[in-house]
């Protein structure tokens, strides 16, 4: 549990200072988007680093892939399990708010920690009380999704809060006007009224950051793939 801040954030809130740290004097960083849809993080990540060599993964077909129009950048399509690139050849996958509509998240994330180098990182985000939207099939808690992604050979770093859950069910419930898009960006108000309680009982940041997190609809983790990475075999038999 973070100590440094209790602000909710967003996934894109790791791409600068990740990519800076992966590049370093290896060069620019491999970077994945794994569920990339319109493949948009990459201008993100080519602010941090004009050189980093981006590739984005998806199916073929989905509501948000139908939206791509550019080609400016290099894409790839999967079946939703296999990912087509080498083993340990990437610094860093992205994947931000896809692994809720991941039929088998177990084998996929088995495959990130596979196309992972060690010491490379799996950063992203997840629905954990969000409505159901756009095909999602699963919500997690961070205990759940910390135990599938250690499973794979990674190990948890970070877990941070994300818009609150009741805001989520308001925006869904009202039909998704656009005024609510404003509470990805800055504190959303059940967050700020945690933080606001979490002042008045003088809680420190780790305890404002647990309770966020318990009513949250979506959160961040930041995972690295360990050295000697070993995948349990339910997953290597699937």
């Amino acid at each position: 549990m973070p100590s440094d801040h209790a602000r909710q954030v967003l996934a894109d809130h790791y791409i600068e200072g990740l990519t800076r740290e992966l590049g370093g004097e290896a060069g620019s960083p491999r970077v994945v988007d794994l569920g990339c849809g319109p493949g948009d993080s990459v201008d993100a990540f080519r602010r941090a680093d004009p050189g980093v060599r981006w590739i984005g993964v998806d199916l073929p077909r989905s509501p948000e892939v139908a939206t791509r129009t550019r080609t400016d950048a290099n894409f790839l399509t999967f079946a939703g399990v296999a990912i087509p690139l080498g083993k340990a050849s990437q610094d860093l996958l992205f994947c931000k708010q896809v692994l809720e509509h991941v039929q088998r998240p177990g084998p996929l994330l088995a495959e990130v920690g596979r196309v992972l180098r060690p010491g490379g990182v799996f950063v992203g985000s997840t629905s954990q009380l969000e409505p159901y939207h756009s095909l999602s099939q699963f919500n997690y808690t961070p205990v759940g999704l910390t135990r599938l992604i250690e499973e794979s050979g990674m190990r948890v770093t970070e877990l941070r809060p994300g818009i609150d859950a009741l805001t989520l069910i308001v925006r869904r419930g009202l039909g998704g006007p656009a005024f609510f898009r404003r509470w990805w960006a800055r504190e959303s108000p059940l967050n700020g009224a945690v933080g606001v309680f979490g002042r008045a009982a003088r809680q420190d940041v780790r305890q404002v950051n647990a309770m966020k997190l318990l009513f949250c609809g979506q959160f961040c983790f930041v995972a690295r793939r360990k050295a000697e990475a070993r995948v349990r075999d339910r997953w290597d038999r699937s």
